[in-house]
């Protein structure tokens, strides 16, 4: 079974190019890591509205302005959790500094086996 994190970032709306600058050399630098199977980094852009939006199957709808941050999610599997503990490493060894300048709070992280994928 994969291993996979999921982590939020709130970013500071003046540090989205800085945020994704680094976060795309730093995603360069995790693909090529042992082990590493999976790498997405979202960026928050809509949002549903309300449940009527759900069941009537409509798109959602755009952000329309930046309240107090720029949200993004990076989801990155592995083949286990030996590998994505040493990417952790090189990753922190690496960019950490720069990515935490650019956020509001601490980055939030979801940590788990994968028990269900399809690609």
């Amino acid at each position: 079974m994969s291993f996979s994190e999921i982590s939020i970032y709130q970013v500071k709306p003046d540090k989205t190019d800085d945020f994704e600058a680094i976060m795309k050399n730093a995603t360069q630098m995790m693909r090529a890591i042992d082990g590493c199977q999976s790498l997405r980094l979202v960026q928050r852009t809509h949002y549903i509205k309300d449940m009527k939006t759900i069941k009537d199957g409509l798109q959602p709808d755009k952000l329309t302005r930046i309240v107090k941050c720029v949200r993004y999610a990076l989801y990155w599997e592995f083949n286990t959790d030996e590998n994505y503990g040493k990417a952790q490493k090189q990753l922190y060894e690496t960019h950490w500094k720069a990515i935490e300048q650019c956020l509001i709070v601490p980055h939030d992280k979801i940590l788990g086996t994968v028990i269900i994928s399809y690609e």
